[in-house]
């Protein structure tokens, strides 16, 4: 997510999108004919539905203006993740941070698309006081714990806020005020509070693998207002956990205390039982590929330089992806899609539908969404693509990192194109394509890199880039006992999802 100037939980996180295309398509009779009349998907969704026109308006909620306790030294930092990339059942990813004295736990969304850490707090107006993800939600009150302390504009940390737009101070006696926030996002969904600092709790692994409670003193945002979809409660957390590069970023406060090392990385389960891996930390595998990031930006900007589909690569002019005011690749796990800039979107989508059989694949267009059937495995019938980017880095991609399951029927399944057209020029990396992949964030060396990988698996975790210490991360949780558990999908209802493509086009063959 990026603020207009921020978004949610876990070690772990969020976001969602719609479509674009006109094109209109007849369902093969061969694979219509066995449908029935009225058809039910066979597929668990929220109670209310989600359509990829909503979860559009959620992930554009994300198009906003964009330690003093020294603990075992440079080591990592391991968050517990939770969450699904699936929009359908959770579209998003979050951890749980514990806060304050005595500590309370918050469930909060992770987002690589902003930089604070922010959770409600005591006394907000607006926040949601249930959540569909059948967790227990928590307010903070600085009142309530011994060690928080507010933030002044008089501090030197809020100076430094005020500057990159992360804070506010009144014109007139600032030096007696508090420091403040407000971040609004593209949808019309805000949220506005004031800076405390107190204590952070968190897992530590040691070289010898090794898990030890460790704390440490950070600045995070007490959101006491909201607005827009933040309210609502279906897929409600505690907060947002802002992974960006701003000085006021937990990974650049810890980093900066010599507490964990300037790299983070995470590996999210692309699987509907979700969960994941997420360290202040260096994962290393030998098939990681990087590239630089782009400089002075206020996101992780990546110099994407051409797509191939099944090989080929689409004829779309580069200055499409070149970073600007008004466009970009961003790396965004706050995002629970992905946005094609508008001039790559339909070479893209019209390459995926000429490389398909129509004797196995069908198209359709259904609510301005690229659609597909077909009773064929996806790996079989879908073509790869390949993301190129500076350096010489290529991120390839399977059918499931940009394809939805939308349902089943009888056997066959239907797929949408889950990459959407931004009208904009901004390229967004969310979810859909994050998952199933490790991803390493190099602060220190500014730079990104990924590889694909079964997240279910443990990985091995350099607490610095000069040492060759590894930890098996994957396996422990915030106690340091064994994580060998399936973080299941709560279920938020059941719904009964007719497809009106379908009975129109049934019906007009029952009619020749």
């Amino acid at each position: 997510m990026k603020p207009i100037t921020d978004e949610l939980e876990p070690a772990h996180l969020t976001s969602v999108v719609g479509g674009d295309r006109n094109s209109q398509a007849v369902v093969n009779p061969a694979i219509a004919g066995s449908f029935p009349p009225a058809l039910k998907l066979e597929r668990s969704l929220p109670l209310k539905g989600v359509d990829l026109r909503e979860l559009r308006a959620r992930d554009l909620a994300r198009e906003r203006a964009r330690l003093s306790r020294r603990v075992l030294a440079a080591g990592v930092v391991d968050f517990p993740v939770e969450g699904s990339a699936n929009p359908f059942t959770v579209g998003l990813y979050f951890t749980r941070v514990k806060l304050g004295n005595p500590s309370k736990e918050f469930y909060v969304q992770i987002d690589t698309g902003s930089d604070i850490l922010w959770v409600n707090c005591d006394g907000c107006n607006g926040c949601p006081t249930s959540s569909g993800l059948s967790i227990q939600l928590e307010f903070f009150d600085p009142q309530k714990s011994s060690s928080a302390s507010l933030i002044g504009c008089s501090d030197q940390r809020c100076s430094s806020a005020l500057q990159s737009g992360e804070a506010a101070c009144p014109a007139s006696d600032s030096s007696m005020s508090q420091c403040s926030y407000t971040f609004q996002y593209g949808d019309g969904s805000g949220t506005s509070g004031y800076y405390v600092s107190d204590t952070l709790y968190f897992d530590t692994v040691t070289e010898n693998e090794q898990s030890a409670n460790s704390s440490a003193n950070v600045i995070f945002g007490c959101s006491n207002s909201q607005s827009g979809d933040l309210t609502k409660p279906d897929r409600a957390v505690d907060g947002i956990f802002g992974f960006g590069q701003h000085e006021l970023s937990v990974i650049s406060q810890l980093s900066s205390a010599g507490v964990s090392p300037k790299v983070f990385s995470h590996c999210l389960k692309g699987s509907d039982n979700g969960g994941g891996i997420l360290v202040l930390g260096k994962i290393v595998e030998p098939g990681i590929v990087y590239t630089q990031l782009v400089q002075s930006q206020p996101h992780y900007n990546l110099n994407l330089l051409s797509i191939l589909v099944n090989g080929q690569e689409l004829n779309i002019d580069s200055s499409v992806f070149s970073t600007s005011t008004t466009q970009g690749t961003i790396v965004d796990s706050g995002t629970t899609l992905a946005y094609l800039a508008e001039q790559a979107y339909d070479p893209f989508v019209d390459a995926i539908i000429s490389s398909l059989q129509p004797s196995l694949v069908q198209s359709f267009n259904s609510k301005g969404n690229q659609c597909f059937v077909t009773a064929s495995s996806a790996d079989d019938v879908f073509p790869p693509v390949t993301l190129n980017f500076a350096g010489g880095a290529s991120m390839n991609l399977k059918p499931s990192d940009y394809l939805i399951q939308q349902g089943s029927v009888n056997g066959a399944i239907i797929w949408c194109i889950g990459w959407q057209k931004n009208q904009g020029g901004v390229t967004i990396l969310g979810d859909l394509v994050l998952k199933d992949k490790i991803f390493v964030y190099d602060l220190a060396n500014q730079r990104i890199g990924w590889t694909n990988y079964d997240c279910s698996l443990s990985v091995n975790v350099s607490s610095s880039s000069g040492k060759n210490e590894f930890v098996n991360t994957g396996q422990l949780d915030l106690s340091g006992s064994l994580r060998n558990v399936n973080y299941s999908i709560l279920p938020m209802g059941l719904v009964v999802f007719l497809l009106h493509v379908f009975v129109s086009h049934i019906k007009q063959l029952q009619l020749m």
